[in-house]
């Protein structure tokens, strides 16, 4: 998704929000969601978002909870679990 003919559509689009994310084998998300330089709102903001369009990538027909749990870490450091109210309308 970082690969383009259309660099100015490409910046167009990451700059309106676009968010890409693939899972692994066992349905894993990996996403990044800040840098160090950022505030705690601003990582809150993203992480919503993501969850966000995790969420409303849900397909149709699938029933009960698509997303199960949700922790967020930065690298090399324990990851702290998230509380499922944050997730639970997916």
């Amino acid at each position: 998704g970082t690969v383009t003919d259309d660099i100015a559509a490409g910046i167009k689009a990451v700059k309106a929000g676009r968010v890409e994310f693939k899972m692994d084998k066992t349905a894993n998300i990996g996403v990044g969601v800040g840098k160090r330089s950022f505030t705690p709102e601003q990582i809150l903001e993203n992480a919503q978002s993501v969850i966000d369009a995790v969420g409303k990538a849900k397909p149709n027909g699938f029933k009960g909870h698509y997303i199960r749990s949700v922790t967020i870490s930065s690298s090399m450091s324990p990851a702290v679990k998230v509380a499922s109210t944050e997730y639970s309308k997916y």
